[in-house]
């Protein structure tokens, strides 16, 4: 993992992550997280995860910022949620080397404004290519925790993690 690397999330992939327990994925790979205040009240408003998430934060892995109402945040803000919004936002603002999140719509706003993008099956794919994850598990694991997958997508996880085991 590059040293000083700006990673900010989005609430889906740290919820769904720690709903299948998975959290300590991030850490493996990343020094560490930022999230905006907005993410993080979404991801408390429910209770699933909640003391798992406490702690990264508690442990200074998982940062959370206040994100102003720029002219950017309202554009954005008509077109996806809070936590979306608030996450593109920081991570235009901070020329972020990479942003978490899993929503089609706000990975397309975040593509537009030159950011790199990978979700909670990304960061599988990742453990599965450093030998920590049994992604067919992970991704059957996710599917049990109500996160959608496409079957052509879950097909396409497990055939790159077998080539990237065949390929190392």
């Amino acid at each position: 993992m590059p040293e000083n690397e700006v990673v900010v999330s989005d609430t889906s992939p740290l919820l769904n992550l720690a709903l299948i327990d998975r959290l300590d994925l991030l850490r493996s790979q990343f020094e560490e997280v930022t999230i905006p205040t907005q993410v993080w009240s979404e991801l408390t408003n429910g209770e699933a995860g909640v003391d798992a998430l406490a702690e990264l934060r508690d442990k200074g892995f998982l940062t959370v910022v206040d994100v102003e109402r720029s002219d950017l945040f309202v554009e954005i803000r008509h077109r996806l949620d809070l936590g979306e919004t608030a996450a593109i936002c920081y991570a235009v603002a901070q020329d972020a080397d990479l942003l978490l999140i899993d929503e089609q719509d706000g990975r397309r706003v975040a593509r537009r404004h030159d950011l790199t993008v990978t979700g909670v099956i990304g960061i599988l794919l990742r453990g599965a290519n450093a030998g920590e994850v049994a992604i067919q598990e992970e991704l059957d694991a996710l599917r049990g925790a109500g996160f959608w997958i496409s079957d052509d997508l879950y097909s396409k996880a497990i055939s790159e993690a077998e080539h990237s085991d065949r390929t190392s």
